[in-house]
């Protein structure tokens, strides 16, 4: 603030610990590279490499050339929100109702809505860690505090034990995000059980995120909302970001029982008022044409992991393959044990850009995010430049 600035210039406290993204500031730092004229091998990204399905793309014009650019209803138009119903009861084994859906503004939109119909100032989240790192400042944006729960440690010694460790008496919710970004962890039936039972036990709600619920390799995608007794004390986010390589088009939906619902619809209403009327049309294709979209695209994602991890393991980066979603996390030690120095050592001698694993919590320390979310060439290229710089 100037001198001469009046004291009411100031942001609101809310947003006093609320931050910036890493990734955004290694993105500038490519940019740079770049503009001098160097090649870089890009791994710091996390959305699709494949363009929209064409069927998606015609929906959205069909709708512009019928006039479907109305006002929706802040929820959803009806046509989408009974598609999503059919999708939870028949893909998640959630048994939903047309009035448990929302749609929303990406994942995000639903993951902010989550948080701030649950989280009062003071209130303690727990959360799987490494974690994605977006999610402590929603919860920090509602004055609550995230309590990072290390993943290794929980899958060693158990979840339950794990969870009540961590847990105090001002928790009020648990993150749950499976597939994980950014290890790639798919959370298996019994350790869900384990986490569901926990919060029936301490009456906490549940924050469950499948952004990535179509990627999965190995196990399977089980969500925490369709376990006993937890339906009701569970939001559950999705996006059409990452199954259906619609990042830009902004839309996801979110599902719900009372009163979550009533605080889902507030935070819609009173932020963005819905979602495009034109997108929603889009977002009803995606989920209603017969396409083997989703299996292409995980079979290609499939090759990619295979390739990069292997080249990560032969460097000496040792490199468990994710089950699930996009990105690999490897031990980077051996370069150096500050994951920042170690992402800056691989940008200035490979030109390969990662994520500091320390950007996703204290537990992601010693490792990089590599996003194998790109073409097999770059991957290819990334690796050799790493085997003839390093």
């Amino acid at each position: 603030m100037s001198a001469t600035a009046p004291a009411s210039f100031r942001l609101a406290k809310r947003l006093d610990d609320v931050g910036f993204s890493d990734i955004v500031q290694i993105r500038n730092r490519v940019m740079e590279l770049r503009a001098r004229g160097a090649a870089v091998y890009q791994f710091e990204g996390g959305e699709p490499y494949r363009p929209t399905p064409d069927y998606i793309k015609q929906a959205v014009t069909a709708a512009l050339q019928e006039n479907k650019t109305r006002y929706a209803p802040s929820s959803g138009i009806p046509e989408l929100r009974r598609a999503i119903v059919d999708k939870l009861r028949t893909r998640n084994h959630i048994d939903a109702k047309e009035e448990n859906v929302i749609v929303v503004n990406g994942g995000m939109q639903g993951l902010f809505g989550a948080f701030q119909s649950t989280i009062d100032p003071g209130d303690d989240v727990l959360i799987f860690s490494p974690y994605w790192t977006p999610i402590k400042d929603l919860v920090a944006h509602c004055g609550g505090r995230l309590v990072p729960v290390p993943t290794d440690e929980a899958r060693a010694e158990g979840f339950r034990p794990t969870l009540a460790r961590y847990a105090t008496a001002k928790t009020r919710a648990i993150y749950f995000n499976t597939p994980t970004n950014p290890s790639g962890v798919v959370f298996t039936r019994a350790e869900a059980e384990e986490v569901a039972g926990l919060a029936i036990d301490r009456d906490l709600v549940v924050v469950a995120d499948e952004a990535y619920e179509d990627i999965v390799y190995e196990g399977e995608q089980v969500s925490i909302a369709s376990l006993p007794g937890m339906s009701e004390r569970t939001i559950t986010t999705f996006t059409l970001s990452k199954s259906y390589a619609m990042t830009g088009w902004r839309i996801g939906y979110a599902v719900a029982t009372q009163p979550w619902m009533a605080g889902l619809a507030k935070s819609t209403l009173y932020s963005s008022n819905g979602v495009s009327t034109p997108t929603q049309w889009a977002a009803l294709a995606a989920l209603t044409t017969e396409s083997d979209f989703l299996e292409t695209s995980r079979a290609a994602y499939r090759e990619r992991r295979d390739l990069l991890v292997s080249g990560l393991n032969e460097l000496g980066f040792t490199c468990a393959p994710p089950a699930g979603a996009f990105y690999a996390f490897p031990d980077v030690t051996s370069i150096n044990s500050d994951s920042r120095k170690a992402a800056e050592i691989l940008l200035d001698k490979a030109q390969v850009a990662t994520v500091p694993g320390v950007v996703f919590g204290p537990h992601g320390e010693g490792h990089v995010r590599f996003s194998f979310s790109t073409s097999i060439e770059t991957i290819q290229g990334g690796l050799e430049s790493m085997r003839r710089n390093l």
